[in-house]
C-alpha cells in the first residue's frame, strides 16, 4: 500500500487510491473474513450484535443490514457548523486509504461508492461538532456516511452551499446501497476527522515555518538588528536541529546586507529577545511540529477501525479507535504554532517604536494618520485569542455509553481549536509582513540582504508602500495569500 506523508499529503493519497482503484486485493480478503464469521455460530462485536453497552444483545441474520444502516442513522447527530469542504474531502480520502489496509472487512460495493465519491468530487457535508474522539469520530463519520444512504449532503462544487444528497445520487443515475454486515461499523469507527484536521493543518505548518524565519528576518533587517545571535557556533553547543536550522536560514537571508554593514560597528550591546531568539524560538516551534508531523503520519497509515480482521480470519475487537495519540500531538500543535504568532506580534511592535531612523508608527505624517499603529492591535488581539485556543483539550475526559466508553480524548475539540489557531497566526504572520515591508522601504537607499531584498521586492509587487492611512484590511487579506507562496521560499532556499 501507499503510505501517506503529511509534506506530499493529495499526491500520496491520490496515488494510494489510484493504486486501490487498480487492485482491491486487500479490501475482499479481509470481506472474506467476514463472510466466514457469519457462517459460524459466535458473537462478534458490532457485525452481528450491538453496539457500546448493547454489545451483549445478538442480532439475528436477517436483521443485519438493519443494524448496519441504523447504525449510520443513529449516530448521524452531528451539530455546529459544517466542517470545510477541503478537510471533509479529506476525511473521506483518508477513509478510503484506512479500509484498503486490509483490517477492516468492508464490502467491495460499498467500497467502491466511496471512490466514486472521491472520484467524482462527491463531498459530503458533515458537521463539525458531536465527536468525542473516543470510538474514533463516531458522529461526524457517520455523516459522512449518510449519502451511501441517500440521506445526507454533498457539498456544491464551490464548497459554498450544500446539496440533498438524494438530488446528487439521481443526477449521477446511481442508488442509495444496502450496507453488508460490519460496513457500518468499518465507515463510522476511526479517527479520521481527527486526522484529517492534523493532516491538513500540518501541511501547511510546514511551510509557514519556513515564512515566519524570512519574516523575522526582515524585521531584524528594518530594526537594524544583530547577526551576532545567529553565529553558527553559538547553535553548535546547543544543538537542537531546528534552532540550527533557523540560525542558517537567517544567515542564508542576510547575505550581502548594505544594512548590517552600516550598523555593525554602532556599540548595540544586545537586541530584544524577539530578534535576538529568533533560531531558538522559531526552532522549538519546529522540532515540536516534527514530533507531531510523525505521530499524525503513523494515524494516517494505521487501522482505527473496530473490530479488526486478520488474515488468519481472526475477529478481534480493541481499541485502536482511541484517539488519545493524536489529542495529545494536536494540542501540542497549537501551542507550537501559537509561539509563531506570539514572537511575530513582538516584533511589528517593535518596528512601530521608532527605533534608529524609523519613524513612529511607520508613516511620516502621523496624527492625522494613525500609521500602522491599528494592525498591531489586531495582531495582539488574535495572539491572546490563541492563549485561550491553546488550553488542551486533551486533559478533558467525560463517560459516554453509560460507562462502557468510560475515558474519552477530546482530539476532536483539539482538531477544530488548531484549525483557528492556525488563521490567527496566518493573520498575525501577514502582519508582521506589510509591516515590516513597510519599515524597510524606510532604509532606503541602503540594501537589506540578498533575500530579504527579494521578498521585499516580491511584497512590493502586490502591496504599495503607504503613504496615509487607507483600507489596511485589503492588504492584511493579500499578505495572507502571499504567505502560502511555495515558489518564494524555495527561491530563496529556505530550509
Amino acid at each position: 500500500m501507499q503510505k501517506i506523508h503529511i509534506p506530499s499529503l493529495y499526491k500520496d493519497i491520490e496515488a494510494s487510491i489510484s493504486q486501490l482503484k487498480k487492485d482491491p486485493s486487500t479490501v475482499l480478503n479481509s470481506r472474506k473474513v467476514v463472510d466466514a464469521a457469519l457462517e459460524k455460530d459466535e458473537a462478534f462485536y458490532g457485525i452481528n450484535t450491538g453496539f457500546g453497552i448493547l454489545a451483549t444483545k445478538k442480532i439475528g441474520r436477517d436483521q443485519l443490514k438493519q443494524l448496519q444502516r441504523n447504525l449510520i442513522l443513529s449516530h448521524a447527530v452531528g451539530v455546529g457548523d459544517l466542517i470545510p469542504k477541503q478537510i471533509s474531502r479529506l476525511m473521506l480520502q483518508l477513509k478510503i486509504h484506512a479500509l484498503g489496509l486490509g483490517n477492516s472487512g468492508i464490502s467491495i460495493e460499498t467500497f467502491k461508492r466511496l471512490v466514486y465519491f472521491s472520484d467524482n468530487d462527491l463531498i459530503p457535508a458533515v458537521p463539525e461538532k458531536g465527536s468525542v474522539g473516543a470510538s474514533g469520530d463516531l458522529a461526524p463519520l457517520a455523516h459522512m456516511s449518510l449519502p451511501l444512504l441517500g440521506f445526507g449532503s454533498f457539498w456544491n462544487k464551490e464548497g459554498t452551499d450544500v446539496i440533498p444528497a438524494k438530488k446528487v445520487l439521481e443526477e449521477h443515475g446511481i442508488a442509495p446501497i444496502d450496507l453488508q454486515p460490519k460496513d457500518g461499523l468499518s465507515l463510522i469507527n476511526g479517527t479520521q476527522l481527527m486526522s484529517s484536521y492534523g493532516a491538513y493543518v500540518l501541511e501547511k505548518v510546514l511551510h509557514l515555518t519556513k515564512v515566519a524565519d524570512l519574516l523575522g528576518a526582515m524585521s531584524l533587517e528594518a530594526l537594524q538588528g544583530s547577526i551576532k545571535p545567529f553565529d553558527k557556533r553559538i547553535h553548535q553547543i546547543r544543538p537542537h536541529t531546528g534552532q540550527q536550522t533557523v540560525a542558517q536560514n537567517v544567515r542564508t537571508l542576510l547575505k550581502e546586507s548594505e544594512i548590517l554593514e552600516s550598523h555593525r560597528n554602532c556599540g548595540k550591546v544586545q537586541d530584544p529577545y524577539s530578534l535576538r531568539c529568533i533560531p531558538q524560538v522559531h526552532g522549538a516551534t519546529r522540532d515540536s511540529i516534527a514530533h507531531c508531523v510523525s505521530v499524525v503520519e503513523t494515524e494516517l497509515n494505521s487501522v482505527t477501525d473496530n473490530p479488526l480482521v486478520f488474515k488468519n480470519g481472526d475477529i478481534i475487537s480493541g481499541g485502536n479507535f482511541h484517539g488519545q495519540p493524536l489529542a495529545l500531538v494536536l494540542d501540542f500543535a497549537a501551542i507550537a504554532l501559537a509561539e509563531l504568532a506570539s514572537i511575530s506580534e513582538r516584533r511589528s511592535y517593535l518596528l512601530l517604536e521608532g527605533h534608529d531612523g524609523l519613524p513612529k508608527l511607520l508613516m511620516e505624517e502621523t496624527g492625522i494618520n494613525s500609521g500602522f499603529m491599528i494592525p498591531q492591535y489586531t495582531a495582539a488581539s488574535l495572539v491572546s485569542e490563541n492563549k485561550v485556543l491553546c488550553h488542551p483539550a486533551s486533559v478533558d475526559s467525560i463517560p459516554t455509553s453509560l460507562g462502557q466508553e468510560d475515558h474519552v480524548s477530546m482530539g476532536s475539540i483539539g482538531a477544530l481549536k488548531l484549525l483557528n489557531v492556525l488563521k490567527n497566526v496566518e493573520q498575525v504572520l501577514a502582519i508582521e509582513m506589510f509591516t515590516a515591508a513597510q519599515a524597510l522601504d524606510f532604509r532606503k537607499p541602503l540594501k537589506p540582504g540578498k533575500g530579504v531584498a527579494r521578498a521585499h521586492q516580491y511584497i512590493r509587487e502586490h502591496i504599495s508602500h503607504a503613504e496615509e492611512d487607507h483600507f489596511f484590511k485589503d492588504e492584511i487579506n493579500l499578505a495572507v495569500d502571499l504567505l502560502s507562496d511555495l515558489q518564494l521560499i524555495e527561491e530563496l532556499g529556505i530550509q
